[in-house]
C-alpha cells in the first residue's frame, strides 16, 4: 500500500499564492506519475497537474502559467506551487500516485479556498 499525505491548503485572497505538498510513504516501489487533482462543490474531480518520475509535466489549461508542479524523488514528495489564485480554484485538492496503468492511490485531500 501507498500512503499519501497532503498539506498546505488553506484560505487565501484572490491573487495570492499557496504551496501544496504531498508526501508518499509505504510501498512506493514502482510509483511513476504523481499529480494533483481537484474537486469543486458540485463538480467532477479533474486533473490539475501531473509529473512523471522523469520530470515530464502536464497541466490543465485552466492553470497553465499559474501553477507549477515539482517533485523531489529523494523525499518522495510532490509539490504544487499555485500563484495568481482565482475564486474558481477553490476546491479540495487531492494527491494522486500511479503504479503502472492500473494502480492508483489517493490522499485524503486538502481544502483550498480562494476569497474574492
Amino acid at each position: 500500500q501507498v500512503q499519501l499525505v497532503e498539506s498546505g491548503g488553506g484560505l487565501v485572497q484572490a491573487g495570492g499564492s499557496l504551496r501544496l505538498s504531498c508526501a508518499a510513504s509505504g510501498n512506493i516501489f514502482g510509483i511513476d506519475a504523481m499529480g494533483w487533482y481537484r474537486q469543486a462543490p458540485g463538480k467532477q474531480r479533474e486533473l490539475v497537474a501531473r509529473i512523471t518520475s522523469g520530470g515530464s509535466t502536464n497541466y490543465a489549461d485552466s492553470v497553465k502559467g499559474r501553477f507549477t508542479i515539482s517533485r523531489d524523488n529523494a523525499k518522495n514528495t510532490v509539490y504544487l506551487q499555485m500563484n495568481s489564485l482565482k475564486s474558481e480554484d477553490t476546491a479540495v485538492y487531492y494527491c494522486n500516485a500511479r503504479r503502472g496503468p492500473l494502480m492508483a492511490y489517493w490522499g485524503k485531500g486538502t481544502l483550498v479556498t480562494v476569497s474574492s
